[in-house]
This record gives structure tokens, sequence and C-alpha cells, in this order.
């Protein structure tokens, strides 16, 4: 095993022994913490020519949006952020989508959904749509230079609303997007499949109760095989090229393969990127791993710009 991985992988297991209970007793204050600790990032990341927070029309009231810009943007990235929708914040990514930004000279939107319980399903699926929606409205206000570059992507419970908000658009004919990229996703919110099976039990970053703890948040008294809940029961065809990635130690690495392969199946063009022993999130902390999955999005992204012909490439 990779010796950051080992040093590290101990003591994910005994902060994730103690979460649960403090999602249910302790959620707002889990909540702080967390900004907290993201605050500390914010403006950090490769050089950008602006960032900014601003607030968009949704369905629920104003979305809170940080947005991304770098030095001639070729096109727009929506980013959906993770945390079981419960957690989480548009806030809290600025070294990862300012690298997205400027590595890929793409202008970013970070959405802030309305988190569960508080606002279970569809309300984050909702104002993500929305955000979708007002990033292909205004994407040359933005100073974009090819409006129909548009690319979705997240992590985790973010991967989910991504490829949900996606199916939303097809089902409603709106205009797909370009492509998207699918972090160790959230595909089947019944908790079945065989690495979580395997992994129920384990405390590394998420556990087989913590999961069924956010989809109680989520999606109460629904049914968890609808294909905006569940996308890997969906009906995949007309979905983008999409780039996939996970860790061999994820509760979620069955979704994202099982996911790939019917993306795959359903005529769609997809990446699959497996990192061996790395753990739910990787991506997000200080690993060499993690920084060479980031690197392969942003180069996913350049590749995609560059199939289109005619486009202005970074």
């Amino acid at each position: 095993m990779d010796p950051e991985l080992a040093a590290l992988l101990p003591v994910l297991e005994a902060d994730t022994a103690a979460r649960l209970e403090l999602f249910e007793t302790q959620l707002d204050e889990v909540r702080r913490q967390r900004a907290a600790l993201a605050a500390a990032t914010q403006g950090t990341g490769p050089a950008v020519e602006l960032q900014e927070d601003r607030l968009i029309p949704g369905p629920g009231g104003e979305i809170p949006i940080r947005v991304f810009l770098p030095a001639n943007p070729v096109g727009a990235y929506l980013h959906i952020h993770g945390g079981g929708w419960v957690l989480g914040s548009h806030t809290a990514q600025d070294p990862l989508l300012r690298g997205i930004a400027s590595g890929a000279a793409l202008a970013v939107v970070s959405v802030g959904y309305r988190l569960a319980p508080e606002h279970p399903y569809p309300a984050g699926l909702d104002d993500c749509v929305a955000a979708s929606r007002w990033l292909e409205a205004n994407v040359s206000a933005l100073g974009v230079a090819d409006a129909q570059a548009l690319f979705v992507g997240g992590e985790s419970a973010g991967a989910n609303l991504a490829v949900a908000t996606l199916l939303y658009r097809r089902d409603h004919r709106e205009a797909p997007f370009r492509a998207a990229v699918l972090k160790f996703g959230v595909f089947s919110a019944i908790y079945d499949l065989p690495s979580m099976r395997a992994m129920w039990h384990r405390n590394l970053v998420l556990s087989g109760p913590i999961m069924e703890f956010f989809s109680r948040c989520y999606a109460p008294e629904r049914d968890l095989r609808h294909p905006y809940i569940s996308p890997l029961y969906a009906d995949l065809k007309g979905m983008p090229p999409a780039l996939f990635s996970v860790g061999t130690l994820d509760h979620l690495y069955s979704d994202t393969i099982l996911m790939a392969r019917a993306w795959e199946k359903a005529g769609n063009a997809c990446e699959l990127h497996e990192y061996q022993d790395a753990p739910h999130g990787f991506t997000g902390m200080p690993l060499a791993i993690g920084r060479e999955a980031n690197a392969e999005v942003v180069a996913f992204l350049k590749r995609t710009l560059a199939t289109v012909p005619g486009a202005v490439t970074p």
C-alpha cells in the first residue's frame, strides 16, 4: 500500500467511528465545524482572474453560488458538492475548483443547493437544475468563448445530483451538457451492491449505517429506485461523455464500476479510473494519489474540448 495511504487510513477510521452519532444528534455543530475547516482554504489554489459569490433565482428562493473565472474562459463547468445531501457547501472546495478553472480554462460555478433533512428531495435537485439553467442562460455574460461548452460534475452525493440533473434536462428536452465528471458517486441509494455489503461495518469515511442515515434525510418515504434518486436504475440513453473516478477502498466502489458499465452499455462514451487502496473522498485529501486524480479531471476536460470541431482549447 502507498505509504501516505497506510498512514492516513487509521486516522480516517478513528474519525469515522464517531460520526453517525454526531450526525444524528449534533448535525448543526458538524456543519459549523466543517465550514470552519473549509474557511481556511477559501481563496487558495491556482490563480484566477475573479472569484466572487452571487445569488441566483431558484425554486425555493435565492440560490448561493461561487464563481471562479480564469482569463479567457473557453467553456463553463457547474460543480455540485458532496456530503450525503446533508453536509457540504459551495464554498468548501476553492483549491480544487480554482484548479479546474485555471487548468482547463473554464468558468466554474459552484452551487449551494438546499440540504436535507431540512429540505428533502427534490429540493436539492431542483436547485441544481435551476443552476444549470442559469449557467446556460448566462454563460456568455461570464465571458465564455463557446456558449455550448457546458460541463457538469461532482463527487459522492454531488455526482448523484449531477447525473440526476442531466437526466432531468434530457427528460424535459433541455440542451445537453458536453461532458460530466463523476467522482465516487452515490448511484444506488439502496446500498445493496457488493462493495457496500463487504464494507458495511467498516468505518472509513463512510459506513453502511452512515449512508442509510443520509438517505433517510434526503428521501424519506420515497421510492429509492426512482431514477433521479438512484440513477443506476435510470434509462441512461443520451448522456454525455463522462469521466468516472473511484478508489478501491470506497464503500461506493461498486456504484461507480456498475454505473460506468451502464453508461457505456447505453451508448455513451466514458472513461473509468480506479485508484488502488484509495478511500471515499480521497481527491479532497492531501495525497499524491488525490492530486493525480484531480489532474486527470483537468486533462479529461481539455481532451473533451479538443474533440469539438472548431473549438477554442486552452
